[in-house]
């Protein structure tokens, strides 16, 4: 049998000498016979191939632990090859992309405050400095009848609401964001009660929708207003609000839900909240009474962040890590929409499906 000395393997492979050492230390490329005397190393011209893929990994930045795990399915399965590699990149662009915001965000950041020390206007009505790039969508998903969920995307509006299922509830969830949707062309430094105005003028929509009907519309909706350099935030109901930033997926708002009682009480262990049977029981939402209490916030912007605004056809559904994987792929606002309500399809899609992403952009 024909045998090649290590270095001529070295060189064949592309590989160095001191990486044919360590590979065959750690039993990913052992040699095929060792001299007994003089300890030097050959090698069979058939592991050439493996050599080469393993060179290829790793130029290309894969960890040695990872390649070891490429290596298992080699040659029997060089699909299972090629999907290993496919996950491995898709979680390193995932992971560029992350650092890539992180850095970009605390740059923007230093900025900010640079100019807040030295030459930043003292006037509160100053125009913001950022923009927002978003895209909206809803789905009626795989079983649902008729859609209930609408999703909004202005210059500076951000808006989710959801109707619940039967009589009105389209209606009440379109009346919601229409009342909302007014905010988007009001001056851009209206603050103090405009959020407020408007979320009490959707819930006088909805009264007037149910007057005399024998209907109880009701809806609930998770709204974001650009105010300045801030975000001012209105939440009542199931519908979620996200904030991506630093590689990590931040919950900005706390359902009203039965369930969400239980855990906040201890009494539901988190990790069993989503099989509770009455998970979709809430406790609060528009309904024309008057007498839901809604959760007011503010939110500086910062340069690079995302948010993520959703109905519970998408989180109820699909698992955190493979939403956090979405919003952080590093794909623009409409693509990262896609993304999500594909993952809410794999899931089922039990309910109508609504997701909006948007993006801050100095």
């Amino acid at each position: 049998m024909r045998l090649l000395t290590i270095g001529a393997f070295a060189r064949a492979a592309g590989l160095t000498v001191k990486a044919l050492r360590i590979y065959a230390d750690t039993g990913l490329l052992r040699p095929a016979a060792v001299d007994p005397e003089s300890g030097y190393r050959y090698y069979r011209p058939e592991q050439l191939e493996l050599a080469r893929l393993v060179a290829r990994l790793r130029h290309g930045g894969m960890p040695l632990r990872r390649v070891r795990q490429v290596c298992v399915h080699w040659p029997d399965d060089p699909v299972a090859v090629a999907g290993e590699i496919a996950r491995w990149w898709s979680a390193t662009q995932a992971e560029t992309a992350a650092r890539e915001q992180l850095v970009t965000s605390l740059v923007a950041e230093l900025q900010t405050r640079g100019a807040t020390m030295t030459d930043r206007p003292a006037s509160s009505d100053r125009p913001a400095g950022f923009d927002l790039r978003s895209a909206a969508r809803t789905d009626i998903g795989r079983v649902r009848t008729s859609n209930e969920d609408r999703a909004y995307a202005g210059r500076r509006l951000l808006a989710v609401a959801d109707g619940a299922a039967g009589p009105g509830g389209s209606e009440a969830s379109a009346a919601v964001i229409k009342a909302l949707a007014q905010l988007d062309t009001a001056p851009s430094d209206a603050a103090g009660t405009a959020l407020a105005d408007a979320y009490r003028a959707a819930d006088d929509a909805i009264r007037e929708m149910g007057a005399g009907t024998g209907a109880s519309p009701v809806s609930t909706v998770t709204a974001l207003l650009q105010v300045g350099d801030g975000f001012e935030l209105v939440h009542v109901g199931d519908t979620r609000a996200y904030r991506w930033r630093g590689g990590e997926l931040t919950r900005l708002t706390r359902d009203d839900s039965y369930v969400q009682a239980l855990v906040d009480a201890g009494r539901l262990d988190p990790a069993l909240a989503l099989a509770h049977r009455r998970r979709a029981l809430l406790t609060q939402a528009l309904d024309g009474t008057g007498t839901a209490k809604p959760a007011y916030a503010t939110h500086r912007l910062v340069a690079y962040d995302r948010y993520l605004l959703c109905s519970d056809g998408v989180w109820a559904v699909v698992p955190d890590d493979d939403l956090v994987a979405a919003v952080g792929a590093g794909l623009d606002p409409a693509e990262t929409v896609r993304a999500v309500i594909d993952l809410a399809y794999r899931a089922g899609a039990p309910d109508n499906v609504a997701c909006l992403v948007a993006d801050v952009v100095p």
